[in-house]
């Protein structure tokens, strides 16, 4: 692990790091965060791996410009009117995902929405400039312990798990950003307070947010219902071998596998790979997808979750 302030060599240095699929913590205005090139299956599979995150929740892909969006997502009106007003800055918008998007299945936890940020952080702006695509970035620490606001707070969380830790100082606002779903064309809800101030969001749409706590319309913060990330068909878990229709999804050495989530039996490969392989299954060509046991070392425990989730009845 290396410290490094901010200078134009260590810009370069982290721009070459996410080249070549590594993880770089780096100040925002928020908190650190930990980033990945966001196209990059393994190197995000490596943000979870390194947090030792128990689920695959749905990452921020961080931008340097507005105009990287259209490569990736769709933002609505309402997008727009906010992206005018508070970007860059501390606010996270929740937007549908292009076709072609070729943003990592894993940064979106298999959902056909992802969150994307500006951030104004002048040490932010430089690096992703310098690599030139989206950073997925969650914040820089072990799950479930506090967000770190300085260089230091990376350091003696994550120690030498990660080659190069940016620092920019303190963060200013010292806070998660706000997020908000902006997928459809109705208003806004809002899925996490943050950054920016809900008085000050209201007062740009012209209407108060809608709240998943008290509109049963509005969507919740990914992640939280159990069949949330159900594929159509059926989904058999610990199996052996395939029924007959069924696709088999396999782990490890297997015959007859439809596609295989690695066939070393690496779980970080079968990370990477989970959300697309379960996509690709999901033609009704098939009765169902049987899935052979994934162990639970790990991202194991991240994949056996999601696994369950996809296979609880829908």
């Amino acid at each position: 692990m290396t410290v490094e302030k901010v200078t134009p060599q260590s810009i370069a240095l982290a721009a070459k790091l996410l080249n070549e699929g590594r993880l770089v913590a780096f100040p925002t205005e928020t908190v650190y965060g930990l980033g990945a090139d966001a196209a990059n299956d393994l190197a995000v599979a490596s943000i979870f791996e390194t947090k030792g995150r128990p689920q695959f929740n749905p990452l921020i892909a961080h931008i340097a410009d507005i105009s990287w969006v259209e490569r990736f997502a769709v933002m609505s009106p309402a997008a727009k009117k906010l992206a005018e007003k508070f970007w860059p800055g501390p606010l996270t918008m929740v937007m549908k995902k292009t076709p072609d998007s070729p943003i990592s299945h894993l940064v979106s936890a298999g959902l056909d929405t992802m969150g994307v940020r500006f951030p104004v952080h002048p040490d932010a702006q430089k690096m992703l400039a310098a690599f030139g695509r989206p950073v997925a970035a969650p914040s820089a620490n072990i799950s479930g312990t506090v967000s770190p606001t300085t260089a230091e707070h990376v350091a003696q969380g994550l120690g030498d798990k990660i080659p190069l830790i940016l620092d920019g100082g303190a963060c200013a606002v010292g806070v998660e950003s706000t997020i908000l779903d902006v997928s459809g064309d109705d208003t806004p809800a809002l899925l996490r307070a943050g950054g920016v101030g809900v008085e000050e969001i209201e007062s740009v749409i012209g209407k108060p947010l809608r709240r998943p706590e008290s509109d049963p319309k509005a969507p919740r913060s990914p992640g939280q219902l159990l069949s949330h990330y159900a594929p159509r068909l059926p989904v058999r878990l610990n199996a052996i071998k395939p029924a007959e229709g069924e696709a088999f999804l396999a782990f490890g050495p297997a015959e007859n596998a439809t596609l295989n989530l690695s066939p070393s039996g690496d779980v970080k490969e079968a990370a990477a790979h989970l959300f697309a392989y379960m996509r690709r299954l999901d033609d009704p060509k098939y009765t169902g997808i049987a899935v052979m046991p994934v162990p639970t070392y790990g991202l194991g425990l991240a994949i056996n979750d999601r696994l369950k989730r996809a296979a609880y009845p829908h």
